[in-house]
């Protein structure tokens, strides 16, 4: 009996493909918790070499859910493979934190969009957020630099001054000379 050809399988054949060969590396780096991660767009990317090869297309729609009642938005992403015959979907479920400080509520709605296109393409994709091997061992991050003439000066002053260590600023900033001199003579 003949082996099918790759766009000849049923569409759950060629999402069990994707499923066990995806790859997708965590390129974006979160420097507040200071870990690595991948963006909806990562796992997009990576999916693009499956859709010729195995005749399929990936689309991501999203639904605002909102009620009078609830206390916040909700969005609901919905990531669906198709191989024009038949189609598969995950969803996902996110609530839009309308209180979240620093953000536009633009902003405040793409993160919880982004967030949720992400974890549907997971969830469709079989997509762990278990351990990688390079866990924990984050890209080094250039530090700011720190000049006398910098306002952030001026608490490292005050830091070094009631005790703190200068090896503390020095793990968060790159030092000029001439404020490691004066710091350092504390």
């Amino acid at each position: 009996m003949a082996e099918k050809k790759e766009t000849e399988l049923t569409l759950n054949e060629k999402l069990v493909i994707i499923q066990t060969e995806f790859k997708s590396k965590k390129s974006r780096f979160n420097s507040f918790g200071k870990y690595n991660f991948r963006s909806a767009e990562d796992i997009l990317e990576a999916t693009k070499p499956f859709l010729l090869r195995l005749g399929v297309s990936v689309t991501v729609t999203e639904t605002l859910l909102f009620e009078s009642n609830q206390i916040f938005p909700i969005l609901q992403s919905i990531a669906r493979i198709s191989d024009g015959n038949d189609a598969i979907h995950a969803v996902a479920i996110v609530g839009v934190d309308l209180d979240q400080k620093g953000m536009q509520m633009p902003q405040k709605f793409g993160a919880a969009s982004s967030y949720g296109k992400k974890y549907a393409l997971g969830n469709l994709f079989l997509i762990d957020d278990t351990q990688d091997a390079d866990y924990g061992k984050a890209e080094p991050v250039a530090k700011a630099k720190l000049d006398v003439t910098d306002p952030a000066f001026d608490k490292a002053l005050q830091f070094v001054t009631t005790g703190g260590k200068l090896d503390t600023i020095k793990a968060k900033y790159a030092l000029s000379e001439e404020a490691e001199l004066i710091l350092s003579k504390l």
